[in-house]
């Protein structure tokens, strides 16, 4: 994995964003290998594929040469979580 270095991690209770948060975690590496099925970096794509991506990124077969950290997986689940919430009514 690269350095997490010009990575901004969002803080608990910090709202998530994914131009901000999320997919700067995915690199152009990454991209390139799932330009087949999706773009990682297109929030609408990440945004429909969220449980398939948590999914392997908690099982640590993605990306493909090698497993995030625990922090970036939290961070993605914390996007993908507020997603998922209820908006109220």
């Amino acid at each position: 994995m690269t350095s997490d270095a010009g990575l901004a991690l969002s803080g608990p209770g910090e709202a998530v964003a994914f131009q901000q948060h999320i997919r700067p975690l995915f690199r152009p590496m990454d991209r390139n290998s799932m330009l087949f099925a999706f773009d990682l970096w297109k929030e609408e794509d990440v945004t429909r594929h969220r449980l398939q991506i948590l999914a392997r990124l908690e099982a640590g077969t993605m990306p493909c040469d090698g497993a995030w950290p625990a922090e970036r997986v939290a961070l993605f689940a914390r996007w993908a979580a507020a997603l998922n919430a209820p908006t109220g009514s």
